[in-house]
């Protein structure tokens, strides 16, 4: 079975599809960095909507979502993004947990897994 990446790079690729699933990295937001955790997880499923949007696929495909938050105060704002993106009917096993992310203007990473 082959092995596509894309948006390869020298230490992670944006996602990679092996057969019918893809898996995307952790997504951070690019241009909201040091913004709300509301502006954040926007971006950021913005960012993994497009990716599932190369990949052939889109977010009613979603299988599983792990989430972290550098504060798990911000849970309750995080989610009401999430509720509104999630499509219904279609939403994906999940975990989130709170952790030191990269760098602390960074407040939420998400990466998703779905089926093609």
């Amino acid at each position: 079975m082959s092995i596509e990446r894309i948006e390869p790079g020298p230490r992670m690729s944006m996602a990679v599809i092996h057969g019918d699933t893809v898996y995307t990295a952790g997504q951070v937001a690019r241009e909201k960095a040091g913004a709300s955790v509301t502006e954040q997880t926007q971006e950021i499923l913005q960012i993994i909507d497009a990716i599932l949007a190369k990949a052939g696929t889109d977010k009613t495909r979603l299988l599983s979502a792990s989430i972290w938050i550098s504060d798990m105060n911000t849970f309750q704002e995080m989610n009401a993004v999430w509720d509104a993106w999630v499509a219904p009917g279609c939403a994906p096993a999940r975990a989130t947990v709170e952790a030191k992310l990269a760098a602390p203007q960074y407040t939420v990473e998400i990466a998703v897994i779905a089926a093609k």
